[in-house]
């Protein structure tokens, strides 16, 4: 499964910092490098914490120095001189594009004459596009554009009429997860508990629906904690709100970590809450641990990968009830738990790196041939 090295990808990303879309990023350049393509980085931001393949631009520290008006014209040259020299056969942007002038610059003087395809990671309007629809229309009808959900490729294909749209999910190197899950903890955890991880971003993650579900589900009393492992805007807040559920010594709090998969494995399962999200990557990352998930159905991702009563619970979102209830049925139903957690990983093998590779080796072999 190899290509020509003569082909050189660039990979354009807000960041390789905290963050599934970033994340993903990351690992698209391993798929792409495994595939025998030439790999370049470029993040907008100085934010590397996720290992990559390829050499990398980082925007971000140019920023950093001079984030001033001339300073991002400066940025803008120096960028387009750049993919002027390297001369790159693909442009895979990963970025949001939600900046009107901006967008409208890169698109039509940036990426000029430049082959580009064009990632959502998002199935929310206004996280990956512009408040202006004429705008979007006119900037992207044409264009190559990759979701990575089904779900988001109907909505956005609908609503400005996108020509050429396709739905690539992320992939996961699921041996390298689960080899990295065997790392020793740096404290032993008695108890058992079910897990959260992620951002904490109420916004978009609705951790206060997992925590009012939580309080009423019979899992404080069965001893059961609920372990947050994250950082984020809101962890002072969420805190608090513990506090006022009464629930201090049933919820425990721990902070970002690079490697949060020995958590996720020991846990009895895993929980996502979120208003919206575009491809959630934890759901995966927890089946192919062999953890089964309990999941709101938003839009959009979960539908595509739990099936309840196979490998997880799919419940409607923003339902307190249905959300509890599905964690008592997790913890009383034996038959039920044990059945999830056997298929687990069989369940998402589709979305290995192998597999998603093909995908992306197709598209770009299409887009070659333009």
């Amino acid at each position: 499964m190899t290509e020509s090295k003569s082909k050189k990808i660039c990979i354009v990303a807000s960041s390789l910092g905290k963050g599934g879309a970033e994340r993903s990023c990351a690992q698209l350049s391993f798929l792409l490098n495994s595939l025998g393509y030439e790999v370049y980085m470029v993040t907008v931001l100085n934010k590397i914490a996720y290992e990559f393949k390829g050499e990398l631009l980082n925007l971000g520290e140019f920023k950093d120095k001079d984030n001033s008006i001339l300073g991002r014209i400066k940025r803008f040259r120096y960028f387009k001189k750049y993919l002027k020299e390297q001369c790159f056969d693909v442009i895979i942007d990963n970025r949001s594009r939600t900046a009107a002038m901006r967008e409208y610059w890169v698109t039509s003087s940036l990426y000029k004459n430049q082959k580009v395809v064009y990632v959502l990671h998002n199935f929310n309007y206004r996280s990956v596009f512009t408040a202006y629809r004429w705008l979007n229309i006119l900037l992207y009808k044409e264009k190559q554009m990759v979701t990575v959900s089904k779900a988001a490729n109907q909505e956005f294909k609908e609503l400005l009429g996108l020509k050429n749209i396709t739905t690539i999910y992320n992939g996961f190197d699921f041996n390298n997860n689960f080899e990295q899950s065997k790392q020793l903890l740096s404290e032993e955890i008695k108890d058992d508990y079910i897990i959260y991880f992620g951002r904490l971003n109420n916004e978009a993650k609705n951790i206060i629906l997992l925590l009012d579900a939580y309080k009423q589900s019979q899992l404080p009393a069965q001893n059961v904690k609920l372990m947050i492992l994250g950082n984020g805007p809101d962890y002072g807040m969420l805190k608090q709100y513990v506090g006022k559920l009464g629930l201090e010594d049933k919820v425990l709090f721990k902070a970002y970590c690079a490697n949060p998969y020995p958590y996720v494995k020991k846990a009895l399962f895993s929980l996502l809450t979120s208003r919206y999200e575009g491809f959630p990557m934890v759901i995966p990352e927890s089946l192919g641990l062999g953890t089964p998930v309990i999941s709101v159905d938003c839009k959009s991702g979960p539908s595509e990968v739990i099936v309840t009563g196979k490998n997880g619970i799919l419940v409607e979102n923003f339902n307190v009830e249905a959300l509890s209830k599905a964690m008592d049925s997790f913890i009383f139903d034996e038959v039920l738990y044990q059945t999830c957690k056997a298929n687990a990983k069989q369940s998402v093998e589709r979305f290995s790196l192998k597999c998603i590779a093909d995908d992306w080796k197709n598209l770009l072999n299409l887009i070659d041939e333009k």
